[in-house]
């Protein structure tokens, strides 16, 4: 995986894994404000030619280490970050209900967004 890069494009609200100049995979999300600051992962999608090869864990743990960088949780809405938590919570710390809800009513909120 040496040769993966990840980058965050906070302003489109994308974690971008990239190999040869190529963004091979990414992470959706937002950033929730409201009850709390929060990392919010939307969708994660991966490339089916670069599929199988640890990409979207790759993403995952970077966003998680994004937000504990930055002092805030994640409250994961994509399916895949929620399995991937479950199955490292030595990294990924379980979500707060309350936030999980209120970036659940964001989302309703902002139908075009995701």
């Amino acid at each position: 995986m040496s040769d993966i890069d990840i980058r965050d494009d906070r302003a489109a609200g994308r974690l971008e894994a990239v190999a040869g100049g190529e963004v091979v995979g990414h992470v959706e999300y937002f950033v929730l404000d409201s009850p709390a600051r929060a990392l919010v992962p939307v969708h994660t999608i991966v490339e089916p030619a670069h599929e199988g090869k640890g990409i979207a864990g790759s993403l995952a743990r970077e966003l998680y280490t994004i937000a504990e960088r930055e002092g805030v949780p994640v409250a994961p809405l994509c399916p895949y970050v929620v399995k991937w938590a479950e199955r490292h919570p030595d990294v990924a710390p379980a979500s707060d209900p309350e936030l999980l809800r209120a970036a659940k009513a964001w989302l309703v909120a902002h139908p075009g967004r995701f």
